[in-house]
């Protein structure tokens, strides 16, 4: 497992986050080798909390793109609510977990089991309360909703936090949000296309990470 301290420098440095929900084993394994070569090299694979027979799949995955993929990329496990599932990701091999809400349990596993604690936040109060709790990163969630405006308005007074705009990003705004302030975003939807992966457009995949990294390194 990677130590903490590096999985930390990956994300400011690769900035861009696939989120990927309902695609497991070889479909995943696909769409992670098209989208790092498309620049993208952090891919977080979500539990599916109305289905809980998916979690060992999510696990699985998460195994399986370790096992390919670790020397060039860094997985996470998303929607993480709870220890149990901390601890799920954690013997899976998961890098970081990213979770929807702020719970201190949740984050202090995390932490304690050697990943990086990415827990979801709104408002400036929530954001700083993740912080103190020791999330590493604070996903800044819905992003899109609120927009790079808000980023960069609460930015200001608490730039010791590293924000991750996550929720409506796409190809077009990504830049915006590292330009505002936020060190990284995380895309789910148009960038995991889940017609490309069941067609096979991998190139289609790869196209378009490309886009995303060529607008957030400009502003990064």
């Amino acid at each position: 497992m990677k130590m903490r301290k590096e999985i930390i420098q990956r994300v400011l440095e690769h900035k861009v986050v696939a989120i990927v929900r309902g695609v497991y084993g070889e479909d995943c394994l696909n769409l992670a080798r098209a989208l790092c070569e498309g620049g993208i090299k952090l891919l977080e694979v979500t539990f599916d909390q109305l289905n809980t027979e998916k979690w060992q799949d999510t696990a699985d995955t998460i195994s399986l793109l370790k096992s390919q993929l670790s020397d060039v990329m860094c997985f996470g496990a998303g929607t993480v609510t709870s220890v149990e599932l901390v601890n799920i990701a954690r013997s899976a091999g998961a890098d970081f977990i990213v979770s929807p809400d702020i719970n201190k349990d949740v984050i202090k596993a995390t932490v304690k089991g050697g990943m990086v604690s990415m827990p979801g936040a709104m408002t400036p109060t929530e954001v700083l309360h993740a912080h103190s709790l020791g999330a590493d990163f604070v996903k800044l969630f819905p992003a899109g909703s609120l927009g790079a405006g808000y980023i960069k308005a609460i930015s200001a007074p608490i730039n010791h936090v590293k924000i991750l705009a996550v929720g409506g990003i796409d190809e077009n705004n990504a830049a915006d949000f590292i330009g505002a302030g936020a060190v990284g975003v995380g895309a789910g939807g148009k960038l995991v296309n889940k017609k490309w992966i069941a067609e096979g457009k991998w190139d289609q995949i790869t196209a378009l990470a490309k886009l995303f990294t060529k607008g957030v390194k400009e502003n990064g």
